[in-house]
């Protein structure tokens, strides 16, 4: 079984192209300034059995998906979910004339710690992000938080699809905007002082939020 905080598709703020957005819940890394404390508790989320991922992932296939986007939460803490994951993709083909799909991660490790906590998982990942957020420590880097996380290519695809961002600096990140039934989740990775500047901007335009996943 997989505890899982949210799936979101189409994503394009957190890798190339169209994507399918698997958030894995439960963090105990809890890095100061994180903008999804929701998914720290092991107990939150749903949980769904690994058999679930492979009819998720055809379906985004489907859909037009070229990529596979895991943060959280934290991956690593659930290895054999993750691990189920990875090869529902690996073992789904892509659809006629369809360029195959890559697969990035993230994670508050760094990369020693990951092939150590999932030791399949590096050669099922195309591209992989390492670090744990440091607010302390702004970058500019396209999909990366904090200055000291890194993008590791570990693939060909990886090196083909990520070679070019490796560098990147967007002048604006990029982030997307999904409302639902009863809340509005931000995907993507927003500089530092963003989040508060917008709750500003909402209150100075009468909307003011409830519960954000960002505040204690």
């Amino acid at each position: 079984m997989a505890r899982l905080a949210r799936v979101f598709f189409p994503v394009t703020a957190l890798g190339p192209g169209r994507r399918l957005g698997v958030w894995f819940q439960g963090c105990p890394i809890a890095c100061a300034g994180c903008m999804s404390r929701d998914t720290w508790p092991a107990g939150g989320g749903i949980e769904v059995p690994d058999a679930w991922f492979a009819g998720a992932w055809a379906a985004a296939l489907a859909r037009g998906a070229t990529g596979l986007t895991v943060s959280g939460g934290e991956p690593t803490e659930q290895p054999q979910a993750l691990l189920a994951l990875l090869r529902a993709v690996r073992s789904t083909p892509a659809p006629a004339g369809a360029d195959q799909a890559d697969v990035l991660v993230y994670t508050g490790r760094e990369r020693h710690e990951f092939a150590a906590l999932v030791p399949s998982g590096p050669g099922l990942v195309d591209a992989l992000i390492t670090g744990p957020y440091r607010a302390a420590e702004p970058t500019t880097l396209i999909w990366r938080g904090s200055a000291n996380q890194r993008l590791h290519l570990l693939s060909d695809l990886g090196r083909e699809r990520y070679a070019g961002f490796l560098a990147h600096r967007p002048e604006r990140p990029p982030m997307q905007v999904v409302v639902g039934d009863d809340d509005v989740s931000y995907v993507g990775v927003p500089r530092t002082g963003a989040l508060p500047l917008m709750e500003r901007s909402l209150r100075s335009s009468g909307i003011h939020l409830g519960r954000s996943s960002w505040r204690p």
